[in-house]
């Protein structure tokens, strides 16, 4: 009797399992269920960007061309300023003395002068009164010669004169222009940048830093540049048989401001050095934009976008591709299983991933949640338009 009861325990139990396995085999979940587009073409305009340095067109810095004590400024920083208008005086009370000793120099030069001409005179009188005499036999030759002697003598001591009155005045001229230099004026109209010495301050021509900068403003340079790859991109890209016709036919470029605000007038890229920076491997383009208004100032930065219009690409979602170990991918369905197709991402724009190679108009990729699958595993394809996908993308971060 107890041995049939163990046989009867052991049956039910056996039974059991079974009945456990085959209601497991049966709750097997579904193959998830994944939003699915096709790969279409379309007409995009991307933008390539940037950081940009903002340059007034012209900066002049501004120096001292004399040393000396700054006794006065005469401007304030950003202020509008004429060309030749005063922006320091510096003291020039030792220029000053040294101009009273020159022109005391000039007035000697002078009286040596007048002294000389009337030797010169008095020697030639000589002169015209023993040549008659001379010819008429009354005196000696040697008398008249000596006479002559005197007369050139006289001659070189004027010139003499002269030389020492011109060199005296050029002195007194430097001088005079020194203390003109103890007024720094504007070089150009601009703009004041900062003020680096002010009153009390020694300054002089070889200072490492310029008293000021002044920028004339009303256009501005937006200096940036492209490394090695894009340049040539750029090269192969744009339409033109030179550098300087490829130039002429880019489109005109937005300035983004710090402040996340596009500048509200377009530029134009209108030069580049055509020399890589060794040390930086990068190539430096400028930009011109106008700036009537004044809004930017010299020293300024932004991001400059240039846009690329590009016809009838193939495009998918952006949230469709990712990276792995360097290269982007998109998974490709075919009858509801997946796989990894490597692919040339050429450009993103408006959560959109425009596509150079890897897979074929109509063909169907995997929307988005590519983070949570993996290659060869079996979906249920949910078709779903593009525009839904891409405009339903929102920006992480908002402004």
């Amino acid at each position: 009797m107890r041995i049939f009861n163990y046989s009867a325990l052991a049956a039910l139990l056996f039974i059991s399992i079974l009945s456990c396995k085959k209601d497991s085999q049966m709750q097997a979940p579904p193959p998830p269920a994944v939003p699915v587009v096709d790969v279409v073409t379309r007409d995009i305009t991307s933008y390539q960007t940037y950081p940009v340095s903002i340059e007034g067109k012209v900066n002049n810095a501004v120096r001292a061309k004399i040393s000396g004590y700054i006794t006065h400024v005469y401007v304030d920083e950003g202020q509008m300023v004429s060309k030749g208008q005063p922006l320091f005086k510096l003291e020039t009370k030792i220029q000053s003395e040294d101009a009273v000793a020159a022109q005391s120099a000039v007035a000697a030069a002078d009286a040596t002068i007048s002294a000389a001409k009337a030797a010169v005179t008095a020697a030639q009188v000589e002169v015209d009164k023993l040549t008659p005499l001379v010819a008429k036999g009354i005196i000696s030759n040697v008398q008249l010669e000596t006479a002559k002697a005197n007369l050139l003598r006289s001659k070189g001591q004027l010139e003499q004169a002269n030389a020492a009155k011109k060199q005296a005045s050029a002195g007194l001229g430097a001088i005079q222009a020194n203390i003109n230099f103890g007024v720094v004026r504007s070089p150009i109209s601009g703009i004041v940048g900062a003020i680096n010495y002010r009153e009390g301050s020694l300054v002089g021509p070889g200072d490492p830093m310029p008293i000021t900068t002044v920028s004339e403003t009303e256009e501005v340079y937006a200096y940036f540049s492209m490394n090695e790859s894009e340049y040539f991109d750029f090269l192969n890209q744009t339409p033109g048989e030179t550098v300087k016709q490829k130039l002429i036919n880019l489109p005109e470029v937005e300035l983004i401001l710090p402040n996340g605000q596009t500048y509200n007038k377009k530029g134009k890229i209108n030069t580049v050095t055509g020399q890589i920076n060794p040390q930086t491997g990068t190539i430096q383009f400028r930009a011109t934009f106008d700036n009537q208004a004044k809004l930017l100032s010299n020293g300024n930065s932004g991001t400059i976008r240039i846009p690329q219009h590009l016809k009838n690409v193939m495009v998918v979602p952006e949230s469709a591709a990712f990276e792995q170990q360097g290269a982007t991918y998109v998974y490709k369905v075919t009858n509801d299983t997946i796989i990894n197709v490597p692919v040339k991402v050429i450009a993103r724009e408006n959560n959109m991933a425009v596509i150079g190679s890897g897979v074929q108009v109509g063909d169907k990729v995997v929307g988005k949640g590519v983070g949570k699958l993996r290659p060869k595993a079996v979906i249920q394809s949910v078709a779903t338009p593009l525009d839904s996908i891409v405009n339903a993308i929102k920006p992480v971060f908002r402004s």
